[in-house]
């Protein structure tokens, strides 16, 4: 009886150490999205910006990385990230109080990035898995914002 106690245990926190393992080396990954894009990064940027407006969205701001690191005495490959913004959606979650919290995670961003390949990518948060986190208004409005956002790169992605 006492053995089989025992190895219920081991078994149990094996179990846990398995899961906990898992989570760390998947997880990561599963928060970003990348992809190629089609085309080079000019015409990246000229298309994206585009669609975000095609769309219904607002560009607020765009950074250009590669300009600020230069400020500071590095020299990388392009890289710009866009704000995109849905004032809509925003509003929903900025107007609850305990929805705020997320605000740190607005407005949307996606990057665009050329790698030393001369390849083009995108990257951004995954925002569906994030939100199936959270639940309730957030998950409602994140998702939504989600799956508008993968349309708006749909013109851009491989």
């Amino acid at each position: 009886m006492k053995k089989n106690i025992l190895i219920g245990v081991i078994a149990f926190i094996l179990g846990i150490v398995i899961a906990s393992s898992a989570i760390v080396l998947v997880a990561p990954g599963a928060m970003l999205l990348e992809d190629e894009s089609k085309y080079g990064f000019d015409e990246t940027v000229e298309i994206l910006t585009a669609s975000v407006e095609s769309h219904g969205w607002k560009l607020p701001a765009v950074h250009d990385l590669q300009k600020t690191m230069v400020k500071y005495g590095y020299d990388v490959k392009k890289v710009q990230v866009f704000e995109l913004c849905h004032p809509e959606h925003a509003a929903r979650i900025l107007e609850a109080d305990e929805e705020r919290i997320v605000s740190s995670l607005m407005p949307c961003r996606i990057a665009i990035y050329e790698r030393e390949d001369g390849k083009v990518y995108i990257s951004r948060l995954n925002s569906s898995l994030m939100s199936s986190l959270m639940g309730g208004l957030i998950k409602e409005v994140m998702t939504t914002a989600a799956e508008q956002n993968e349309e708006i790169l749909e013109a851009i992605l491989n």
